[in-house]
């Protein structure tokens, strides 16, 4: 299989570019993922952190493997540009759509392929088991950008990536020789300073990370979270090899409206956002995030649907909603913190409400 019709077939797929390298371990990585995880900037994430082993050494996965061949498919301007407005939650735009799908649809042609010529081939994307950006960067699809996203020509940090791992012996892709040079426009544009040096993310600080995590999101981050749902675009909004294409991006799109998100059934979130990492597939968190929404939008409008939520079965959702009550704050939202603290028998819940009823009142 030659170099030429892979391309070829990328390019009619939707790809933007591929690349291909070596499958041997990415050592220097590696060693980064385990020395980020002994500090502690993994925060809660799981994904490539919890086996650095086995995420930076695709043949403990695919011991046949000699190559990657890496794509990268932008969905920008597709997902548009969110017209933000106080009755609704926003949506990075990674998740608007399944952007993943056709990736892997393209990936899969590739693959089948080189199949049909007789080499093994395997399609793998959004997975813990490939560090994909490493693998991106060895193949000369982009460089690391300072905001840890793979970087591209013409595209910036709006892609996806994915891999065909194969046994064929494919001509390597040389590395692209090219960095952010002196721009760090991303760094000051993180709202919570969790860039902490060029290329280094403290995810205990990432919004977007916060989003998906699991348990409480912390107090000091919630007014940060603004009307954010799910993700955070702002370092790679200011990145500035991604604008251009960012400017077509005009459609007002990943705008969820909080009044249907806090109506909602379980059954309903997990319907509509089916695609998103969800810890343990356990809607409260939908709801947890809902909330600091509803809280941050300060709508007097929204107590009446946010109230029920300090009886919910989690004290998860009962935490999150006393904070969003004593942000809109008045009357109502004190009696109905009030009623909660006397009946409420978590000691963490029953601080929330104290914490609640002294902005509130």
């Amino acid at each position: 299989m030659e170099f030429p019709k892979l391309e070829g077939l990328a390019t009619a797929g939707g790809l933007h570019t591929i690349g291909v390298c070596s499958a041997e371990p990415f050592v220097d990585v590696a060693s980064a993922l385990v020395e980020r995880k002994a500090a502690g900037f993994n925060g809660k994430l799981g994904f490539t952190y919890s086996d650095p082993e086995l995420s930076t050494d695709i043949r403990r996965t695919y011991p046949w493997a000699e190559r990657l061949v890496v794509g990268i498919r932008s969905y920008v301007p597709e997902a548009g540009t969110p017209d933000h407005q106080p009755d609704s939650a926003v949506v990075a735009r990674f998740a608007v759509d399944d952007a993943y799908q056709p990736l892997t649809a393209a990936l899969e042609v590739l693959a089948q392929a080189l199949r049909e010529d007789g080499w093994q081939a395997a399609v793998i994307a959004d997975d813990n088991r490939l560090v994909d950006r490493a693998a991106a960067v060895r193949a000369g699809i982009g460089w690391w950008g300072k905001n840890t996203m793979v970087l591209a020509p013409k595209v910036g940090p709006w892609v996806l990536i994915g891999t065909v791992v194969t046994d064929a012996p494919l001509d390597i892709t040389p590395p692209m020789r090219r960095d952010c040079g002196t721009c760090d426009a991303c760094i000051p544009a993180c709202p919570t300073g969790a860039l902490v040096a060029p290329g280094v993310l403290d995810a205990r600080r990432c919004l977007a990370a916060w989003a998906q995590a699991p348990g409480i999101i912390p107090i000091e981050y919630r007014e940060a979270m603004g009307d954010r749902l799910y993700g955070c675009d702002d370092c790679l909004d200011a990145c500035p090899p991604g604008i251009r294409l960012l400017e077509s991006a005009k459609e007002a799109r990943g705008m969820v409206d909080v009044s249907w998100l806090l109506g909602a059934s379980d059954q309903e979130l997990l319907d509509r956002f089916d695609r998103w990492y969800i810890p343990k597939r356990d809607p409260k968190y939908v709801r947890r995030n809902v909330l600091i929404v509803a809280g941050n939008s300060k709508n007097a409008m929204l107590v009446d649907a946010i109230i029920p939520f300090l009886r919910h079965r989690s004290s998860i959702v009962r935490q999150h909603a006393a904070w969003a009550l004593g942000r809109i704050g008045g009357s109502n939202s004190v009696a109905a913190l009030e009623r909660a603290r006397h009946d409420e028998t978590v000691p963490d819940a029953q601080r929330e409400l104290d914490l609640a009823l002294e902005h509130a009142r």
